[in-house]
Formats: structure tokens, sequence, C-alpha cells
């Protein structure tokens, strides 16, 4: 909480701010990405027969799926949008630990990381003068595998629901 026990090590306090922020934006951006989508889809979506002049009837396939369409498409593009925040964040909380990564480039070696940022923007400023601003989305591979895995698993479940709701009728 208090002084770090390495000079390359943040306190607890300097990272508060910049965590903090990256999850109010994130919260923002997924939110309203999320109801723009969902009022797009069930402008889309046609109206249902009204049986006793209550309620529309109304399966699950059409009242859930918009819902986990939208929140799909809300956390996919804040995620994207929010990356580079996101990999400045990831460098400020290793630095000052004793950490290795996998060498990529040749395979069978490990790399250690050894920063010396002195905060956030310094940390920016490095990025973008040493890597460019293609350095801010390392690892964006991981990000494309994730949200292709989780669009594989919507549309499978709009499958087997819709399979379901033809068998039972």
């Amino acid at each position: 909480m208090g002084i770090p026990h390495s000079k390359r090590l943040f306190p607890l306090w300097a990272l508060v701010f910049p965590t903090f922020l990256h999850g109010v934006l994130h919260y923002i951006v997924s939110s309203t990405i999320q109801k723009l989508v969902l009022l797009v889809l069930r402008k889309k979506s046609p109206q249902r027969q009204v049986t006793d002049g209550t309620e529309p009837i109304q399966n699950m396939l059409d009242a859930y799926f918009p819902e986990l369409m939208a929140t799909f498409a809300g956390n996919l593009c804040a995620d994207v949008l929010l990356y580079p925040l996101e990999t400045v964040l990831h460098r400020l909380y290793l630095q000052g630990t004793r950490t290795i990564i996998d060498n990529t480039d040749l395979g069978f070696e490990v790399l250690p990381i050894n920063t010396q940022y002195e905060g956030l923007r310094d940390c920016i400023n490095t990025i973008r003068k040493e890597e460019g601003t293609l350095g801010f989305y390392k690892g964006f591979g991981s990000i494309i595998v994730q949200y292709s895995l989780h669009a594989a698993v919507l549309q499978i479940t709009k499958m087997i629901y819709s399979v379901m709701l033809q068998n039972a009728a």
C-alpha cells in the first residue's frame, strides 16, 4: 500500500485512477453499444400475434437472443476501443515484478520484462516512441480468438434453440 519494495514497482495508489478509469470507460462504452444494438434488433424483429389480448407470444429465442447479441457487441466494442489503455495498464502492473515471457519469434527461449516507466503518461509515450502505434495492440490476437469462440458459441446456441423450438411445434 505504501512504499514499494522495488524502485520500479508502482505504489498501489498510483494505479488506482487508471484502473478505475478503464473500468468506468468499459462500462460506459459497452452499455451504450448494448442499448443501441438492442434497439436496432428490436426494431428489426417482427411483432408476434396477440392470443388473448394481453401479451404477444414470444419464445425463448426471441426473448433472450437479442440481449445476448447486444451484450456481445457491447463488450466487443469496449474491448477493442480500450485495448490500448489495457495494454498500458498491464505494463504498469507488471513493472517491478520478476516476469518473463515466451519469445514467440524464436520459440525456444524466454525474455525478461525490464521496464522503467515513470507513470501512465511516460508509459504511453515510451510505447508510442519505441514500438509505434501498433505497440498498443500487442496481444490483440487473443481478443480476436476470444470473441471468435464467443460468437461461435452464440451461433451454436441459436441453432440448438431453433431446433428445439421446431421439434416442440
